[in-house]
């Protein structure tokens, strides 16, 4: 299934046709170059070879797509706000939203919802709008499948004293691999593994217990950098595995 993101944020048209030509405009510079900030805005940061420019508030945001979630291979790492990620919190993480900002996540699949509060900056995966923490995924019902078609509104922002310095997690490196399906039938787990086993390496199967049932993960492949993972995700896409997505285990 794809999802479309569809962003009501008609407000901050101008910023985004800026970053365009900013972006358009570095293609022959240096890699020390650093994006010019916008004033009034935070400043701008910059992720494999990509910038992204945090909003100056949260007012009227509306957004649809998929989120995914992360939990124990980040649980105790610094966020961007300068917290320590603990998965059973109600956080998220997402691009260009205030930090501070709390909002409601509403999962479409299941009518879910909860309300999380942004503490970190992601998911740097293509087609990706949030990154949940375990718990908040827990309660909407992300962890078994892994992601979820979400409509995300602003409902606040923390009011907090300090800087807004904006330092992105480093997403760029681990042990990713990636997820072409999750069943409650294992036979069907095994039939795509099989199959996946013939033309890929390190297919597999993990297993999930969400309590109420239990989900046989199919993956496959393994990379230790996010660059990488991306091209390998798009190579499963074009060879007709059009739900997969990158994960880090």
């Amino acid at each position: 299934m794809k999802f479309e993101t569809k962003i009501i944020f008609k407000r901050y048209f101008p910023v985004l046709l800026l970053l365009f030509l900013l972006c358009g405009c570095s293609a022959g510079r240096s890699p020390s170059t650093v994006a010019r900030p916008i004033p009034g805005y935070p400043r701008p940061y910059q992720v494999l070879g990509k910038w992204y420019q945090p909003v100056p508030d949260s007012k009227g945001f509306r957004e649809r797509g998929l989120a995914s979630w992360y939990g124990r291979d980040f649980h105790g790492k610094k966020t961007a706000n300068g917290e320590i990620y603990d998965m059973h919190e109600m956080t998220a993480a997402h691009k260009t939203l205030p930090l501070g900002t709390y909002v409601k996540v509403f999962n479409l699949d299941n009518d879910k919802d909860t309300e999380v509060r942004i503490n970190d900056r992601g998911p740097f995966v293509r087609g990706r709008i949030i990154d949940l923490s375990y718990e908040a995924a827990r309660r909407i019902g992300v962890v078994g499948p892994g992601t979820a078609s979400v409509e995300i509104t602003a409902i606040g922002q923390e009011v907090r004293s300090g800087t807004d310095k904006v330092v992105p997690v480093d997403y760029n490196t681990g042990n990713f691999t990636f997820q072409v399906g999750a069943f409650i039938d294992r036979s069907n787990a095994e039939r795509l593994k099989d199959k996946l086993d013939e033309k890929y390496r390190n297919a597999h199967i993990t297993i999930y217990d969400a309590g109420d049932r239990t989900y046989y993960r199919v993956r496959v492949g393994e990379c230790r950098n996010l660059s990488r993972a991306s091209e390998y995700e798009e190579a499963l896409k074009k060879d007709g595995y059009t739900d997969v997505f990158t994960v880090a285990e």
